[in-house]
């Protein structure tokens, strides 16, 4: 379970998650399940509708029957962990949840989507972080917590592996190393004042504590993190952002890449850093990489890498098949209806053909959308 929970949270408001629906909010906002930051406490602090709370709280339950909150994942993926947190919530906390998702073509409300259990219900309780594992194989993107009956939870995360869909990729060059386009940290030499996930979260980092934010070294070593691209590509512009880091940015940074052979690649020379700069540098076009490592020296902080670039073919079509086999049913119907054009009845047979295992595996009428080809 641990190692889950190091995993983004993709309901997060600093990804684009929003809490869409709630059927009762009298006492504390919906919203507020999703806060990145940690829930926060204020004793004697009243409003019009009673105690303030840093969550979201419904009012006592005098009818059968229980409350629920809509979550649209800001980055769709696997879920591996939810945690509902119920911190200072100690005389008002529900005693059981569950959670439900499922996975949505396009921008839509979910009402009338097909709901699959990730977490049974199960006994929660009172202030203090609520772990369960997810063993669902699908692509989520949107979650449904269920309370019994009523009570209030301060935030609801959403742990997992991002899953991107490919047809966003295919318009041009795209950030490869990106959470939100299935890029990940594999590892960093240091992680005590900040996160390394924050150097490839969406947007623009807004403060020093957006970044990502080493201790400062004693020896003679240097600070690094690695990352792991969405699938292999051809990187030709690569950002490194100091911003808001003044007295503390790297002196310099060093960038390679992992082959996809597995031989070091170097992408960018050590090169001095300036303070709360967005540096960018066009690369040439050189061999594909399946991973970065980014090299600081000695310490410090940075608040976003970027590596912009292409897929490769094999890394298309590694992406399109991963993305296709781990739709729900109804999401892939959908998709084989509306995106490739397929009469209901081929693609529910072609929905049910999967996994597909290989792209010489693909169908014709699949190609385009699956491989990019």
């Amino acid at each position: 379970m641990t190692e889950f929970l190091t995993l983004p949270d993709l309901a997060s408001r600093r990804f684009g998650g929003s809490v869409v629906a709630a059927n009762d909010e009298l006492f504390a906002e919906k919203e507020n399940l999703i806060t990145p930051q940690a829930p926060g406490f204020r004793p004697h602090t009243f409003g019009h509708r009673g105690q303030i709370y840093d969550g979201w709280e419904s009012r006592r339950r005098r009818t059968p029957g229980h409350d629920n909150a809509v979550v649209r994942l800001g980055v769709p993926g696997v879920v591996r962990a939810v945690v509902v947190d119920t911190s200072f919530f100690t005389a008002n906390y529900p005693p059981e949840v569950s959670v439900e998702g499922t996975g949505i073509e396009g921008y839509r409300a979910p009402e009338d989507a097909e709901w699959f259990p990730l977490v049974p219900r199960s006994p929660a309780g009172g202030d203090q972080a609520n772990e369960y594992p997810v063993t669902v194989e699908q692509r989520v993107t949107h979650v449904r917590l269920r309370i019994y009956p009523d009570g209030g939870v301060a935030r609801l995360r959403v742990h997992g592996e991002p899953v991107p869909d490919p047809r966003l990729l295919d318009i041009g060059g795209v950030d490869l190393v990106a959470l939100e386009n299935g890029g990940a940290v594999l590892d960093c030499s240091n992680r005590f004042y900040s996160s390394p996930a924050n150097l490839i979260s969406p947007g623009l980092a807004s403060s020093m504590g957006e970044g990502w934010e080493t201790a400062r070294r004693r020896d003679d070593g240097n600070d690094w993190v690695q990352f792991a691209l969405t699938a292999p590509g051809v990187v030709r512009l690569l950002e490194l952002d100091t911003s808001y880091f003044v007295g503390n940015a790297p002196g310099a940074a060093q960038v390679t890449g992992r082959g996809v052979d597995g031989q070091s690649i170097p992408v960018l020379a050590r090169t001095s850093l300036l303070p709360d700069t967005r540096h960018r540098f066009v690369l040439p076009t050189g061999p594909p990489v399946s991973q970065l490592r980014v090299d600081v020296f000695p310490d410090g902080g940075m608040a976003r890498v970027r590596a912009h670039g292409t897929l490769t073919p094999e890394g298309r079509a590694e992406l399109g098949l991963r993305w296709f086999n781990l739709l729900p049913v109804a999401a892939a119907r959908t998709v084989l209806v509306g995106s490739v054009g397929l009469p209901p009845a081929d693609a529910e047979q072609l929905t049910g053909q999967r996994p597909i295992r290989s792209a010489g595996a693909v169908p014709d009428v699949l190609r385009p959308l699956l491989l990019g080809a």
